[in-house]
Parts: C-alpha cells; sequence; structure tokens
C-alpha cells in the first residue's frame, strides 16, 4: 500500500518555502497545522543540490512542523515527490545560497 505524499508551500520570514511531508493534521496547538516525516532527496552521487541541502540542514532532524494556519499558501497531495524550493516571497524567484567569492583586491 502507497503512503500518501503532500506538497506543503508556506511562507517563512519573507521567503515562500515547499516541501514534502508524509503527514499532514491539524495540530493539537490551536491555529497551527502540523507536518510531519518530511520528505529530502537523499543523493549518493556527485551531483549536489543547494536548496535540498538547505532545506534538510534546516529541517533535517524536525519531527514534527507546526506551521501556523495563515503561513500555509496550500496543501497538495501528489503522486510523486518534485523538487523542493526556496522561492523570494515578493519576486517568486528561486533563493540560491552563491558560492562565497573571494574578497575584492585591496
Amino acid at each position: 500500500m502507497s503512503r500518501s505524499l503532500y506538497k506543503i508551500v508556506f511562507h517563512n520570514h519573507g521567503k515562500v518555502y515547499e516541501l514534502y511531508a508524509r503527514h499532514v493534521a491539524a495540530s493539537g496547538i490551536w491555529g497551527f497545522t502540523e507536518v510531519g516525516e518530511l520528505v529530502f532527496d537523499v543523493h549518493g552521487g556527485v551531483v549536489v543540490d543547494p536548496t535540498e541541502e538547505r532545506l534538510q540542514a534546516e529541517f533535517g532532524n524536525t519531527r514534527v512542523l507546526h506551521l501556523p494556519l495563515q503561513s500555509i499558501v496550500r496543501v497538495e497531495e501528489v503522486e510523486k515527490k518534485g523538487q523542493s524550493a526556496i522561492r523570494d516571497a515578493e519576486s517568486g524567484e528561486r533563493v540560491v545560497t552563491p558560492f562565497p567569492l573571494p574578497s575584492k583586491p585591496r
């Protein structure tokens, strides 16, 4: 039997997060939605997705995420996992963490 997979889109500190999880329910905390069993891509290869790594670093040890109802944009039940993302709330552009650049010579 296949377990449900949900795509959760929510606002957080001026950014729009898109995460995938196996569990979504009303929280025991009034005014919140409970999101659990977050799903991250685990690649053993050389190709690295910096957004996925950033999300896993931020939420990887989270058992249950309690999101305020007003921060949730939408919850979708999906067939398969797509690419997780962090977007700027105003422009909609993906937030990409740039590689560190050397400082300017003096």
